[in-house]
């Protein structure tokens, strides 16, 4: 089975990468934006005619969040027709599509967790190209799989993990948004669950399904966590959203709910703690 990963220095894309071996029946072609751009509608269509791929993986995004806010046309760009150029040639040349997506299509005042046939209001320009770029690649192609996910870090690239390792080192206090809540997601795990899906080989192959780590958190009890299984002796104050404010604005309640994929795939999804213990043994 040949697998495209596209944005294959993202942190999914690199997890990807490290995963690959472990799948022997999988041959996988791995391009950044230098081996292809999916901005470009004309070398994404000479991409796909000159190699044959059952499945492609974008993991290619526009993820600066806050820079999108001024740099409207770049995000859009990236993650609303590039999507769009994959599911075009995805489509012509029968190749499966999975477009990965993000908790910030959500915006709304909820407070439980978000199933995929709740509203979307996205409230920041990342937010809304990525839920153009959904809706973009499923009216382009059927055989395409969005998965929402949330907070994501790895042990590649530049996360919330990482920075708290580094000014944890740095500061004997912080100060941590305590009302924004969403479950982490670690890279490798979503990786992982990707691979299993395209594994099974499902018949039907569509829709928009969750995916991040079980359980919830804040960014502070995030951060405490890290500090905590470090054994770092940073002091971490709680404050709220409106104490720190940004260009973008964040969802203040992300959770999603995984019921879905965990049933029509047969996933099991490891607990945010395990993993970030895992990922932090790996820094």
């Amino acid at each position: 089975m040949n697998i495209l990963v596209t944005g294959s220095n993202g942190q999914v894309g690199r997890e990807l990468q490290k995963l690959a071996p472990t799948y022997p029946t999988f041959s996988f072609v791995f391009v950044d934006k230098k081996g292809l751009d999916i901005g470009n509608k004309e070398a994404v269509q000479a991409f796909f005619e000159s190699q044959k791929f059952d499945y492609c993986i974008n993991c290619a995004a526009y993820t600066a969040v806050d820079k999108a806010e001024s740099d409207q046309e770049t995000a859009h760009l990236v993650n609303a027709l590039g999507p769009q150029n994959l599911a075009i040639a995805c489509q012509k040349h029968s190749t499966k599509l999975v477009q990965i997506s993000t908790d910030y299509v959500y915006h709304n005042h909820q407070n439980t967790p978000f199933k995929e046939s709740d509203p979307t209001s996205p409230q920041s320009v990342y937010g809304r190209t990525k839920l153009e770029g959904e809706k973009l690649a499923l009216s382009n192609h059927p055989e395409t799989l969005i998965i929402r996910t949330s907070w994501v870090y790895s042990s590649f690239g530049n996360n919330f993990v990482k920075t708290m390792l580094r000014l944890g080192k740095e500061r004997e206090q912080l100060s941590i948004i305590f009302d924004q809540i969403g479950s982490p997601t670690y890279a490798s795990d979503l990786a992982k669950a990707i691979l299993d899906i395209i594994q099974q080989n499902p018949k039907k192959f569509t829709g928009i399904y969750h995916y991040s780590n079980e359980g919830v958190c804040s960014w502070f009890d995030f951060a405490k966590a890290i500090f905590e299984l470090e054994g770092m002796d940073c002091q971490t104050s709680p404050i709220e959203t409106k104490d720190y404010p940004t260009p973008a604005k964040r969802p203040h309640f992300s959770l999603l709910n995984k019921t879905k994929i965990k049933a029509t795939f047969a996933l099991d999804i490891p607990y945010w703690r395990d993993s970030l213990k895992t990922c932090l043994e790996l820094l």
